[in-house]
């Protein structure tokens, strides 16, 4: 069996390079503060855009935002962008990725991102399959000999910056971001092919839902974390306090 490399507590996946940072950097930041290894994996290079000379520059970007944020780890898989599809290979490529790295929590898109770019959706469903099929036993011809791994928990990160969900519902939770808002900011700033001076309105608008969704939990800012099941507290008072 193939040697692995050190455990990842939690993995955050997005199409491209940007759109973790954008969805749930702050986040990814405070956590390995915290302690905890944190990766991203990208199922794109996110290439061709209309700015960038080329997949080399979008990359550096992204490996800049890492070191921002604290990431231990971040991949680009071989999967093509704007024409990213839900399919057998692009699931198995990722579960190899959470086989390899066995995370904790992995955390996705949430939902589909109207007037933006499809793959947003086609990732979304391509994280959901890739933990389940990350656990399948009686496969391992599929996965390269990789050992089975059961994701503990699944989360997801909105993306749409226009299209806020509201934090009150069951299973949605706020993660306290307050000291590492602009630490988020600076990670995206990181990718200049992709957020130029006529796009300077987009970290206004991050800082914006950042206090939004801080204010709803108490908070000075926040990143909406959406669980697809019901959380339950084991110390109720540590919980709330």
């Amino acid at each position: 069996m193939q040697e692995l490399p050190e455990p990842l507590d939690v993995i955050a996946v997005g199409a491209h390079p940007d759109d973790v940072e954008i969805g749930c950097g702050g986040t990814l930041a405070t956590l390995s503060r915290q302690g905890y290894r944190v990766g991203i994996i990208d199922l794109t290079d996110g290439e061709p855009t209309p700015l960038s000379p080329g997949p080399e520059v979008r990359l550096d970007e992204a490996r800049k935002a890492a070191e921002i944020l604290g990431v231990h780890v971040r991949e680009t898989l071989d999967l093509p962008n704007r024409k990213l599809f839900d399919n057998y290979e692009a699931r198995v490529t990722l579960a190899k990725v959470f086989r390899r790295y066995r995370p904790k929590v992995v955390i996705g898109i949430a939902d589909k991102t109207p007037l933006a770019s499809p793959d947003h959706w086609q990732a979304m469903q391509i994280t959901d399959a890739a933990i389940f099929y990350s656990r399948l036993t009686k496969w391992d011809d599929e996965f390269d000999g990789l050992p089975v791994h059961t994701v503990s928990r699944q989360l997801w990160y909105p993306l749409g910056l226009r299209q806020m969900p509201a934090p009150q519902k069951a299973g949605h939770f706020i993660t306290d971001i307050s000291d590492a808002l602009e630490t988020k900011i600076r990670a995206v700033e990181a990718y200049e092919t992709q957020f130029p001076p006529t796009k300077a309105h987009v970290y206004e608008l991050l800082r914006s839902q950042s206090h939004y969704y801080g204010a709803a939990a108490g908070f000075t800012a926040g990143e909406l974390i959406i669980s697809p099941t019901v959380l339950g507290v084991r110390d109720m008072m540590a919980s709330l306090f």
